[in-house]
């Protein structure tokens, strides 16, 4: 069977499942899951505002993907030159139409989900929930895309990390605590890491595009710095709340999954094009047992 032949059919649930992205939603979700270990913590956890805060969280991360598919299309970024996963609209598995519609649907659900929690939460969260949708959309579309021009670095730190632990323990607890706050710089790490490599891998292509990421600006070399300073912030922070005495050595349990983190930083000194593929998808599933494990000391603490 050839690559073509396992393609899911044009217009099919499987080419719309494929176009949300699932192995992406683990940064949607790592960062509401630590967030509500948070609130547990400091004896504010509340379950209805987590879940909807949860669902918030996956169906713009969904909807960001869709407006990701079209617009790297129409761009050009995606091209059939591309070395990453399959791509629905580049491969003819969507319409730009359908994939519109899509996104339309899913920040719209987003949107519903967000009504319940401005009740709970007031207008901090009417200006996170705005400022969240609109930066999903202007992140590869509109006059200004941000992944474009180097921003989307700091997009995806800002939003998965301090936006959505802080948002997640705010609708719980109606303040943020330092503990939020230092809890939410391991997530936005490690989901930016998931974008330096797809950024490394797609320097090339990108360039031609006229895509100007930081690994196209500043080159293999300082993309490679980049991911390896990340890994390291998102394991000193456990560290911290302990000397600091703001969470209990319980909270050092995330430290379990350096081996495995060991790894993809030696992969990724030796990999380059297409085998960088498994190093995205090992980035994206140290998350899980981070965050995970992060939250459970947290929440123990």
């Amino acid at each position: 069977m050839t690559a073509a032949d396992a393609r899911p059919r044009p217009g099919s649930l499987a080419a719309w499942l494929l176009a949300s992205r699932p192995a992406t939603l683990t940064a949607a979700v790592a960062p509401v899951a630590v967030g509500a270990a948070c609130a547990h913590a400091l004896g504010g956890f509340r379950l209805a505002p987590t879940l909807a805060a949860l669902a918030g969280a996956v169906w713009i991360q969904i909807g960001t993907n869709f407006v990701n598919d079209v617009a790297d299309f129409e761009s050009g970024a995606d091209t059939e030159e591309r070395l990453g996963p399959t791509r629905a609209v580049q491969a003819g598995l969507l319409s730009p139409r359908q994939a519109r519609l899509g996104l339309i649907v899913s920040f719209a659900l987003a949107t519903a989900f967000g009504a319940y929690l401005i009740a709970v939460g007031g207008w901090p969260i009417l200006a996170v929930g705005v400022a969240s949708l609109i930066s999903g959309i202007a992140y590869t579309a509109g006059p200004f895309p941000l992944g474009y021009h180097g921003l989307g670095d700091v997009f995806v730190f800002w939003f998965f990390g301090p936006v959505a632990v802080c948002g997640t323990v705010w609708v719980n607890l109606l303040t943020v605590p330092e503990l939020a706050i230092w809890a939410s710089i391991p997530l936005g790490a490690l989901a930016t890491n998931i974008l330096v490599v797809n950024n490394l891998r797609d320097r090339a292509t990108d360039a031609v595009a006229g895509k100007r990421t930081l690994a196209v600006r500043f080159g293999r070399s300082a993309a490679i710095g980049q991911y390896l300073t990340l890994l390291a912030a998102a394991y000193l922070v456990p560290l911290i709340l302990w000397i600091v005495d703001l969470a209990s050595a319980w909270v050092l349990l995330p430290l379990a999954t350096l081996l495995l983190a060991g790894r993809l930083a030696r992969r990724l000194l030796r990999a380059e094009g297409r085998a960088l593929n498994p190093l995205l998808v090992g980035s994206a599933r140290l998350l899980v047992p981070f965050s995970a494990l992060f939250a459970i000391g947290l929440a123990a603490g």
